[in-house]
């Protein structure tokens, strides 16, 4: 399919920080924010994912590009910079604006591989040399985990955090057969998650047969447990866990316990 690049904000020269819009289907298009690498040259891309509904209310302000950063991963935006990564934030595509965000139907569905087949082509096309990973965190990891099994080879490899296992009495990553998705998978996830949703129990069983990076301690929760500034979200080891997520993507050791 021929993608139509809507337009481009601050496309400066190269590293630069911007917003693209890109139409994908009929009617509908996706959004995201590439983050400027500075003097950093980037060894990888990665598409970032956040939890919730997905939604980052991607925009120009005054000249400037704003969005929602309290998410773990927007937040360690410039933590994924300094080890090579080229952060690329995803907003959800514009018939899922709505206060609710993505549907779980929709993140399981053909419509959103279709939008971001397409966002990968466009990094693809404008860092020709760069292999291109998904991360997603809490609700989010519904979305990799589909995306990624569809993708295949597309992508360089998928990364699971705060893995989305239950929703109330549902199982939904917990019932995931993982082994179908054909490229690399890495899972993390916090010992001392206390989202109902996403309890280390079925991380530390995936991690039997996957790589898996485990963390513990950080600061004291400022949020609710399944908010971005809890265990949930990494709080207070932000670092050191994008440094092994980092690692992993570029093929290098990796902590898989950080204390």
């Amino acid at each position: 399919m021929r993608l139509l690049l809507l337009f481009l904000v601050l496309a400066l020269p190269a590293h630069a920080q911007e917003i693209v819009t890109l139409k994908t289907r009929d009617g509908v298009t996706q959004s995201f924010f590439i983050a400027s690498m500075g003097s950093v040259a980037p060894r990888a891309a990665a598409l970032l994912f956040i939890g919730g509904g997905g939604g980052i209310r991607l925009r120009m302000e005054d000249g400037q590009p704003k969005f929602g950063a309290q998410n773990f991963l927007p937040r360690s935006r410039l933590d994924f910079i300094r080890n090579g990564i080229l952060p690329v934030i995803m907003d959800n595509p514009s018939d899922q604006q709505s206060s609710s965000g993505m549907s779980d139907g929709f993140r399981m569905g053909g419509d959103h591989v279709v939008d971001i087949r397409a966002v990968v082509a466009e990094v693809k096309r404008r860092y020709p040399t760069l292999p291109v990973f998904l991360v997603g965190t809490s609700r989010s990891t519904l979305s990799v985990a589909y995306l990624a099994r569809a993708m295949g080879s597309d992508i360089a490899g998928a990364v699971e955090s705060s893995s989305l296992f239950y929703a109330g009495r549902r199982s939904m990553l917990a019932s995931f057969d993982f082994d179908s998705i054909k490229v690399p998978l890495l899972f993390v996830h916090h010992r001392d998650d206390a989202c109902e949703s996403t309890p280390y129990g079925p991380a530390a069983r995936l991690g039997e047969k996957f790589p898996l990076v485990s963390v513990k301690g950080g600061k004291p929760p400022e949020s609710g447990p399944c908010d971005p500034f809890a265990a949930h979200g990494y709080f207070g080891k932000e670092p050191e866990t994008v440094d092994a997520i980092a690692a992993w993507m570029l093929g290098k050791p990796f902590s898989r316990e950080i204390p």
